[in-house]
C-alpha cells in the first residue's frame, strides 16, 4: 500500500491555530508523515506573500528535506462594503453610512491539489487529504471510485459563533462522506496529533 499526504496548508494552519489554538510546525509534520505514516511522497499547498523572506525559506527548506511544494502568493480582494441606514434619534431624519469593510487576503491551491491527487489516486494507495474544505468532495468521491483509501486530516470540533449557532472547521459534505455507512473514507482529528506536530514556544 503506498501512501501519500497532501497538505491544504492555508485550511491546516487556520484549523491549529484558530480553532485548536496551536502553530502547525511544518518540518515536525513532514517527518511524522514520513516516518510514522510511512508516507512516500508529501506535498505541501502554502499561500505566500511577496517579500515574505522567512516563509520562503521554510518552504525551500522543506524542499531540500523532500517534500514537494507547489506554493503560490497570496492576492488581496476587496470586500464589499456595507451600507447602515439609522434614524436620528431627534429629528428622525433617515441616515445612510458607507462602512468600509477592508480587504482581505486570498490564496487558492485547489487545482494544483486536486491534479496532484487524481495523478496519484490508485487501487493500492491511502491518501491523507490535510483539509475540512468541503470543495473537495468531489475529488475525494473520485479518487474512492477508484479504489483508493483516503483519510481526512481536520478537526471536527465545534466553536461556537454566537448563543444558538457553532460551526466546524470539518465541512459537512466531508463530515457526511466519513460517517456514511461502509465508507472508504476515515476522519482522523488533526488534535491528537498536537504534540507530534506543534511549534514550540
Amino acid at each position: 500500500m503506498k501512501r501519500f499526504a497532501f497538505i491544504d496548508v492555508q485550511n491546516t494552519e487556520t484549523t491549529t491555530l484558530k480553532v485548536l489554538k496551536f502553530a502547525l510546525d511544518h518540518e515536525k509534520l513532514f517527518h511524522y508523515l514520513k516516518d510514522k505514516w510511512k508516507c512516500e511522497k508529501i506535498f505541501f499547498y502554502p499561500g505566500i506573500q511577496h517579500g515574505d523572506d522567512t516563509r520562503g525559506e521554510l518552504f525551500t527548506k522543506l524542499t531540500e528535506l523532500g517534500a514537494i511544494v507547489r506554493p503560490k502568493y497570496f492576492f488581496t480582494y476587496k470586500n464589499e462594503d456595507k451600507i447602515a441606514i439609522t434614524n436620528c434619534p431627534k429629528c428622525n431624519t433617515e441616515i445612510t453610512q458607507r462602512i468600509e469593510m477592508g480587504y482581505s487576503w486570498k490564496c487558492n491551491c485547489d487545482v494544483e491539489l486536486t491534479a496532484d491527487v487524481l495523478d496519484h489516486a490508485d487501487k493500492d494507495t491511502e491518501i491523507f487529504l490535510f483539509s475540512g474544505d468541503g470543495d473537495f468532495e468531489f475529488l475525494i468521491q473520485k479518487v474512492i471510485a477508484k479504489g483508493c483509501k483516503v483519510s481526512i486530516v481536520s478537526s471536527a470540533k465545534r466553536v461556537p459563533k454566537g448563543p444558538r449557532y457553532s460551526t466546524s472547521r470539518l465541512s459537512t459534505k466531508l463530515r457526511k462522506l466519513t460517517q456514511a455507512s461502509g465508507s472508504p473514507v476515515k476522519f482522523i482529528e488533526i488534535d491528537n496529533l498536537k504534540f507530534q506536530i506543534k511549534k514550540e514556544a
